[in-house]
């Protein structure tokens, strides 16, 4: 009856079935751990390098990037100061043109003034001395038609106008006078 109790017991195997396969899995055991693993652990250690050398390649490039980076906020500073400094100048040149502009104006300005009264004197001379040819004229036909005889003796008609001119001129200085002390 042991016997048959110990066929029947599918948990415990027969002894030979339990060496041939206790040899089985020692000739398995002793050629994956030769053959197998050593392979396995190779090719795990080239995907760690390989991960590893990566992740280094990643963080030297991250660093080269934040490298760059710096470099790029560098110039991008010195550009916008160096900006700056071009604006300001033009600033500063368009403020000296314009106060150069406004100098040569002004200068030219007071020339134009200078120029204007020149001119003006030289006319009034001009009109004084055709007013005073006119005056002379006209005051020697009168006085010819008055006294009835010709005065056409260029000498004597040039002193007779300039005295009668002169006359004239100090009865005018004497009023202006007059009025102006009255003010």
């Amino acid at each position: 009856m042991l016997l048959a109790e110990e066929k029947l017991n599918p948990l415990v195997p027969p002894i030979p079935e339990l060496v041939i396969g206790t040899i089985a899995f020692g000739i398995v055991f002793v050629v994956f751990w030769k053959k197998l693993v050593p392979s396995i652990n190779k090719i795990l250690d080239e995907r760690r390098e390989a991960i590893e050398g990566g992740i280094e390649q990643a963080n030297d490039a991250k660093l080269e990037a934040q490298q760059t980076l710096d470099q790029y906020k560098a110039q991008l500073a010195e550009a916008r100061r160096e900006a700056a400094r071009m604006r300001s100048e033009a600033e500063q040149r368009g403020a000296d043109l314009i106060a150069e502009m406004r100098e040569e104006g002004q200068r030219q300005r007071e020339e134009i003034i200078a120029a204007g009264h020149a001119q003006i004197e030289a006319d009034r001379k001009q009109a004084a001395q055709q007013l005073r040819q006119d005056v002379g004229t006209l005051a020697t036909e009168l006085a010819g038609k008055l006294v009835g005889e010709s005065l056409e003796d260029h000498a004597r008609q040039s002193r007779t106008i300039d005295r009668f001119l002169d006359q004239l001129e100090e009865k005018a200085d004497a009023t202006a006078g007059t009025s102006g002390a009255a003010r």
